[in-house]
C-alpha cells in the first residue's frame, strides 16, 4: 500500500507572508511608517532603542523647528491619531522638539496598535538573512531577515522578518572633528571637554559654557543656531566668548535667502552675520583640523591644523561637534546594500542630495524606487536615507515610507505615484526669539 503525504507543503514565500516586518527606530520616520502597516494591515515589530520613542528628538528638545505644524505630522499617523480624538496643533506655528514629542511623537507611539508591537530599551546590532552571510545567493530573497538585537540588561537574541525598515536616523553616529573624516587625533585625551551638536546652552548645559570660550565647529543650521544660544550666553554671563571654526572660506549652508518660505531659516544667517560683524562671534574660517592635545596644565584644549598653508592652534575651553552625521552603517556589513560613494545615500537618491550640488532640502518626490537596494525588501529610509548629505525634512521622510510600506502591501500603483509639496527652499529649523534649532 502507498501512502500519501498529504501534510500541507509551506514553502518559503509563505513563511515570509506570516512574518513581520521589522522597523528600526521609534523617531517620528519610524512611527510614521508603522502607522501606514497599520492602515495596510501589516503586522510589525518596531525596535527603538532608547527608553521611549522619539529618543533623539528630546536629546535636542530645547530646540525649536523652522518647519511649522502642517510639515511635521505623517498623513497616516494624523489618521490614527484623529480615530481617537487629536487635533493638530497651531498648524502655522513652529514647536520645539519637546512640543512635537509630547504633542505629537509620544501620542502615537502610545496608540495601542503602536504600543503593542514595539520594543522600547533594544539596539539591532545587525541584520542579515537567517542562516546566510552577504555571499550566499542562492535563495535569498525568499530567505527571512534576521535581526540580532541587544536588550539593556545586556541579553542577545534574534527576531526574523519579512522585510526591513531602517529609520534608525544618525543622530547618535556624528561626523568626526577631523577635516579628514577619520577619527580626530588626540580626541581621547580632550572627550570630556568636547560637546555634541546642539547642547542646551541656555538651559540643562549652562554651566558648562558659563564664562568659559566655547568653539562651535561646523558649518550649517545645527552650528549656527548654537552660536546664537552662545551669543544669548555672552550678554548674560560675563567672562563667556563664542568662535567659530570652519573647514571652508564660508557657511554657504547658512541661508538668508529672501527667497525662503520660512522666514524664521532666512533670517538665521543674517542673525549671525550680524553677531560676527558685532565681534562677539570670532571667525576661524579655512581651519582643517588635524590633531587636538590638552594645553599646559590641562585646563585648556588645543585644536591643531593648517590654515593658509601653515600649521596653527588654536585654544578653547570647550568644543561643540556640530560638523554633521554619517549612517551607522556597521550594522548592515552583510546586506547587500547599493550606496553612492560620495554621500553614502541610496545609489538612485544621491544625486538629488549630494551636498556639492543642492544646499537645501528641496528634494524631488521619491519613494520607493529610489530606496531599493539588491536585498531584496530591505529599505533604509528618514535621515539615514540621506547619508553624509544634511539636508533631510520630515515630511520627505513621511512620503519615503508611504511609498516603502505600499510596495510591501503589493500595491506597485500606490508606491509609484510619489508626491511631495515643500517651501521653496526646504524645511528645516531654527530658534524663534532664543536662538535655539535643528535641522532635522
Amino acid at each position: 500500500m502507498t501512502l500519501i503525504d498529504l501534510t500541507p507543503r509551506v514553502t518559503e514565500n509563505d513563511r515570509l507572508s506570516t512574518l513581520p516586518v521589522a522597523i528600526i527606530g521609534a523617531g517620528p520616520i519610524g512611527l510614521a511608517a508603522a502607522a501606514h502597516l497599520v492602515e495596510r494591515g501589516i503586522d510589525f515589530l518596531l525596535f527603538e532603542s532608547g527608553g521611549r520613542a522619539g529618543a533623539s528628538v528630546r536629546a535636542w528638545g530645547h530646540t525649536r523647528l523652522f518647519s511649522p505644524w502642517k510639515h511635521l505630522v505623517d498623513p497616516a499617523s494624523r489618521r490614527l491619531l484623529e480615530a481617537r480624538g487629536w487635533e493638530l496643533p497651531e498648524p502655522e506655528r513652529a514647536p520645539t522638539g519637546t512640543e512635537l514629542v509630547e504633542r505629537y511623537v509620544a501620542p502615537l507611539a502610545e496608540l495601542d496598535e503602536i504600543a503593542s508591537r514595539t520594543r522600547l530599551g533594544v539596539q539591532v546590532v545587525a541584520v542579515t538573512r537567517e542562516g546566510m552571510d552577504r555571499t550566499r545567493t542562492r535563495g535569498r530573497a525568499t530567505t527571512p531577515f534576521a535581526l540580532r538585537i541587544r536588550t539593556t540588561d545586556g541579553d542577545v537574541e534574534e527576531v526574523i522578518a519579512r522585510a526591513v525598515i531602517d529609520a534608525s536616523g544618525t543622530y547618535l553616529s556624528p561626523n568626526p572633528l577631523s577635516s579628514s573624516g577619520l577619527e580626530l587625533l588626540g580626541m581621547s585625551d580632550i572627550a570630556d571637554a568636547v560637546s555634541p551638536a546642539l547642547p542646551d546652552v541656555l538651559g540643562r548645559d549652562r554651566t558648562r559654557f558659563s564664562g568659559r570660550r566655547t568653539t562651535v565647529v561646523g558649518a550649517g543650521h545645527s552650528a549656527a543656531n548654537t552660536l546664537l544660544a552662545l551669543v544669548e550666553l555672552v550678554r548674560q554671563e560675563p567672562g563667556t566668548s563664542v568662535a567659530w571654526l570652519i573647514r571652508n572660506a564660508q557657511a554657504v549652508r547658512v541661508s538668508s535667502s529672501a527667497d525662503d518660505e520660512l522666514a524664521d531659516r532666512a533670517r538665521l544667517g543674517s542673525r549671525v552675520d550680524q553677531a560676527v560683524a558685532d565681534g562677539v562671534i570670532t571667525v576661524i574660517d579655512g581651519f582643517e583640523i588635524i590633531r587636538a592635545r590638552r594645553g599646559p596644565g590641562g585646563e585648556r584644549v588645543e585644536l591643531v591644523g593648517h590654515r593658509d598653508g601653515e600649521l596653527v592652534t588654536h585654544v578653547t575651553d570647550v568644543v561643540v561637534n556640530a560638523t554633521g552625521f554619517r549612517p551607522d552603517l556597521d550594522m548592515l556589513r552583510e546586506i547587500r546594500l547599493e550606496l553612492d560613494e560620495i554621500v553614502e545615500a541610496p545609489k538612485r537618491l544621491a544625486p538629488l542630495i549630494d551636498p556639492n550640488v543642492h544646499s537645501c532640502g528641496t528634494v524631488e518626490p521619491h519613494g520607493f524606487s529610489e530606496l531599493t537596494h539588491p536585498e531584496k525588501g530591505f529599505f533604509i529610509v528618514g535621515m539615514k536615507s540621506y547619508g553624509r548629505a544634511p539636508t533631510f525634512l520630515l515630511a520627505t521622510g513621511y512620503e519615503q515610507v508611504r511609498s516603502v510600506t505600499a510596495w510591501l502591501a503589493g500595491d506597485l500603483t500606490s508606491a509609484s505615484q510619489v508626491e511631495l509639496t515643500l517651501p521653496a527652499t526646504g524645511v528645516c529649523s531654527t530658534g524663534l526669539g532664543d536662538g535655539d534649532g535643528c535641522c532635522s
